[in-house]
C-alpha cells in the first residue's frame, strides 16, 4: 500500500500543478491526503481549489482553513484571509467549512488503530500545536497524547523530517507552496506500507520550486 499526502499548499497553484505532475507520473496511489491549510498566503487560492475539487483526493482541514471560514462568519476581518474570502467566494468558503480533520487509513492485513497511518494537519488532538523536530520524546509524547497509530503524517510548521518515537513514526511532509526550512523546493511524503516488517516507511520528495513563473 501506497499513499501519498501533501500539505499547506497555501494558495500557490503553480507549486501544487509541480506537485501534481510528480505524483501522477510515479501513480498509481493507493490514496492521496492533503492535510490542509490550502487557501491562504498565496496569490491564487481559487485556482488551488478548483483543482483539487477536481481530483479524488481525500482533503482535510488546517488552521488557515478553520480561520478563513471563522473570520468570514463571525470576523474580525483581516486583510490576507480577505484576500481568500472575496477569490473564494462563499461556495469555497463553505466547501472549507465541511473539510475534516484527519484521516486514518488501515493497512491490508493490518489492525486497527494500531497499524493505522494517521493523517493530520497538525498533531492528532488539534490544528494549531506543532510537533517541532527539535522538541524532546518527552515534549512529543505531550502534544500526541493517547492517540493510537503506527505512523503519524503532519505539515503545519513547513519543515520536512522523519522520526521514530516509541516504535511509531512521525512523518512531517512539509509544505508544497510555502517552504520555511532553507530548502526552497516543493515537498510531499509517500508513506508505504511494508507486509514483512508491518511497519510504514515513509519517503519525503522534493521538487524544484517554479519560482520565477511564480
Amino acid at each position: 500500500m501506497r499513499i501519498a499526502v501533501m500539505s499547506d499548499i497555501h494558495g500557490f497553484s503553480i507549486a501544487l500543478e509541480t506537485v501534481l505532475d510528480e505524483i501522477d507520473a510515479t501513480g498509481p496511489y493507493d490514496e492521496i491526503v492533503v492535510a490542509g491549510d490550502l487557501c491562504a498566503v498565496g496569490p491564487d487560492p481559487d485556482g488551488v481549489l478548483e483543482i483539487l475539487r477536481s481530483r479524488d483526493f481525500t482533503i482535510l482541514q488546517g488552521n488557515t482553513d478553520y480561520d478563513a471560514v471563522e473570520t468570514a462568519r463571525f470576523g474580525p476581518f483581516e486583510e490576507e484571509l480577505g484576500y481568500v474570502q472575496r477569490n473564494i467566494g462563499p461556495d469555497g468558503i463553505e466547501y472549507l467549512a465541511q473539510l475534516p480533520f484527519s484521516r486514518r487509513i488501515t493497512p491490508p492485513g493490518g489492525s486497527s488503530p494500531d497499524d493505522d497511518l494517521l493523517v493530520v494537519h497538525a498533531n492528532p488532538h488539534n490544528l494549531v500545536d506543532k510537533l517541532d523536530p527539535t522538541a524532546t520524546d518527552s515534549e512529543l509524547r505531550e502534544v500526541i497524547g493517547d492517540a493510537r497509530f503506527r505512523a503519524l503524517a503532519f505539515g503545519h510548521i513547513h519543515i520536512c523530517y522523519t522520526r521514530e518515537l516509541e516504535g511509531r513514526l512521525l512523518a512531517d511532509v512539509s509544505a508544497v507552496g510555502n517552504p520555511k526550512d532553507t530548502d526552497l523546493r516543493c515537498k510531499y511524503g509517500v508513506l508505504t506500507w511494508d507486509d514483512a516488517s508491518r511497519r510504514w516507511n515513509a519517503e519525503i520528495r522534493k521538487l524544484d520550486y517554479p519560482l520565477a513563473e511564480t
